[in-house]
């Protein structure tokens, strides 16, 4: 089975075909000559996720899927959220929006979060979504190298160490993004009986 990824989000198309194995193919936005930046004008990961499958839906008319993320934050209100990529500006730059984060929870005593993904699936015309959670906690500074967005301050629950000082392979036991597709993928392997 073929599936649009409806994402410029080169992490992101790693991270979902390590755990996606070969049994369907995944093809991004730039292997399928679409060259546009969907965008997220909503204010729930739901209803995003559904504006960018469904753009891609109408332009391409192929089963395809798309997600979004958000940093969930208690002492912050629920802050990033759906402004998690451009919280600090539209440069959407990660580092940015780190020392935001980091600036706005000073002091905070409260540092649990969690990050949230929806999938949006368009399947033969047909919408379904999956969601995945992992909790956590907000770090005091950035930690490791790996990983992408606020990886370098995000401590998942059970762990001591943040998602940038993990290997893919040890950060998708805890991804919320993982979790999320471990659903999608079992619904798609019963939908196409693999």
């Amino acid at each position: 089975m073929k599936l649009i990824f409806a994402t410029n989000n080169q992490n992101k198309v790693k991270e979902f075909r390590s755990l996606l194995g070969d049994q369907f193919e995944i093809i991004t936005l730039l292997e399928a000559g679409i060259d546009i930046d969907i965008p997220e004008p909503h204010d729930t990961l739901e209803a995003n996720a559904t504006e960018k499958s469904a753009t891609i839906h109408r332009m391409t008319g192929e089963n395809c899927f798309a997600e979004d993320t958000g940093l969930e934050i208690n002492a912050l209100d629920g802050a990033p959220g759906v402004l998690s990529a451009r919280y600090a500006g539209e440069q959407k730059e990660a580092a940015d929006n780190i020392v935001r984060v980091l600036k706005e929870m000073e002091g905070k005593t409260d540092r649990s979060a969690q990050f949230r993904t929806v999938i949006s699936l368009i399947l033969d015309g047909k919408e379904y979504q999956f969601e995945g959670v992992s909790k956590g906690h907000i770090t005091n500074a950035s930690q490791g190298g790996e990983g992408f967005g606020y990886d370098p301050i995000f401590v998942p629950e059970g762990e001591t160490r943040a998602f940038a000082e993990m290997e893919l392979g040890e950060k998708n036991q805890y991804s919320h993004r993982a979790r999320a597709f471990q659903k999608f993928v079992a619904f798609l392997k019963q939908t196409a009986n693999v």
